[in-house]
């Protein structure tokens, strides 16, 4: 993008930040503080990789997450990263799913992180993926839960790298 286009006036939605600051007060996580990434102690195609997700995915007949609860749902749900994807189902109100239900690699690409592996472009796939809905308006307390117990779950599982996106 040429330094131009980053305008205001060029942006799709020119100050949808503070539209969101200002709609929701307390809703926007910030930091003055900020932590690195970490780099890497090995080359990537033998590193155990895990992928992150808000949303929303989850094996068939699992619990789903708590879609209606008005400030969100703050738990997660391990998906088994050889599930099919015929296996697995999108439980999410907060974005349209219709793209997501016909190929669900575009918002869970777990078919395309298994050819990575494959491929020999990553080493392995961590056993479980990790999802929950990013509907969560307590920034607080998805650091002080959410992200803390799937920050847990990596460390346990002994994950190089964690792959996150949003949905």
């Amino acid at each position: 993008m040429a330094p131009s286009d980053s305008s205001p006036s060029k942006q799709l939605r020119p100050g949808l930040w503070q539209v969101v600051n200002d709609r929701y007060p307390g809703s926007m996580i910030t930091k003055e503080d900020l932590v690195p990434l970490a780099a890497l102690k090995k080359p990537l195609s033998e590193c155990r990789v895990a992928f992150l997700s808000t949303s929303g995915v989850q094996p068939k007949g699992s619990l789903r997450f708590d879609t209606a609860h008005p400030v969100g749902d703050f738990t997660f749900r391990r998906v088994p990263s050889e599930s099919p994807v015929e296996d697995l189902e999108i439980h999410q109100l907060k974005y349209p799913t219709f793209g997501a239900e016909r190929d669900l690699n575009v918002i869970f690409p777990i078919e395309r992180l298994r050819e990575l592996r494959d491929e020999g472009v990553i080493g392995a796939l961590n056993k479980s993926f990790y999802t929950f809905i990013g509907y969560n308006m307590d920034p607080e307390r998805v650091e002080r839960t959410l992200a803390r117990d799937v920050a847990e779950a990596l460390v346990e599982d002994q994950v190089d790298i964690a792959l996150a996106a949003p949905a």
